[in-house]
């Protein structure tokens, strides 16, 4: 059985992950795959322990090397448990979050060492990588108005809750690391309508899923569609 895909979603607080991972798992089931979707932090039993003391608030007066730690170890076990063997077991990943939000909330807004975040990095994740991360791009103002609305009256969490301009240094955060690692990443507006956001996503999943298991894999792959350029900004649907 050929190997599994794995693909993380990123982007601020408000662009439209949970929406847009949930639109590609139900097309990709649609399809035959068999999909596992899951996020960060949590995803395993364990995983989803230490996400209520990170998003509470409680781990944040130990300082952000504290979080990174919590992070990392939160990672891990959903590696061992979740991802890596649906992976191996030829499924297609698609998870909320991974090891980009790391390198952005706590290692460039957090200000810890790149050493440091690297080696909590290789650690947590022992191998395994995403083989293609969607970066959702949004305008951190407008990211915030939504991550508003969504929660109604519910208190805003640990992320929601900081400034704006540290909403705008991870933005640009994300988009640097997108040019950085232009054969992981692709980089695709949240402006426009969600049918049309889901689309661009589309694009960029079939090229690597058609090359994955197209042939000899648990189903066949979507139609040819036009390919989006990897780590700019996915061709409007």
């Amino acid at each position: 059985m050929a190997r599994g895909i794995f693909i993380t979603f990123e982007g601020g607080e408000g662009a439209g992950k949970s929406t847009q991972i949930a639109r590609l798992a139900a097309t990709l089931r649609e399809l035959g795959h068999e999909v596992v979707v899951t996020r960060e932090p949590g995803g395993s039993p364990g995983a989803e322990a230490v996400r209520h003391v990170i998003l509470s608030g409680a781990a944040e007066p130990f300082g952000p090397a504290m979080e990174a730690i919590l992070f990392a170890a939160a990672r891990a076990d959903h590696v061992d448990q979740v991802i890596r063997p649906a992976v191996e077991r030829g499924a297609i990943v698609l998870c909320d979050r991974f090891i980009d939000s790391s390198r952005v909330y706590q290692g460039v807004t957090g200000g810890l060492e790149p050493a440091f975040m690297q080696a909590l990095e290789k650690v947590a994740v022992a191998g395994t990588m995403p083989d293609l991360t969607v970066i959702l791009d949004v305008d951190p103002a407008e990211g915030m108005r939504r991550a508003t609305r969504r929660r109604g009256d519910e208190a805003a969490d640990r992320y929601e809750k900081e400034a704006l301009e540290v909403h705008r240094r991870r933005r640009d955060a994300f988009l640097a690391i997108a040019r950085a690692e232009p054969q992981r990443c692709v980089v695709v507006d949240t402006t426009r309508a969600p049918t049309k956001v889901a689309t661009a996503i589309v694009r960029a999943v079939q090229a690597l899923v058609t090359r994955r298991l197209g042939a000899g894999g648990r189903a066949q792959a979507p139609r040819p569609v036009e390919k989006t350029g990897a780590a700019g900004k996915a061709g409007a649907a």
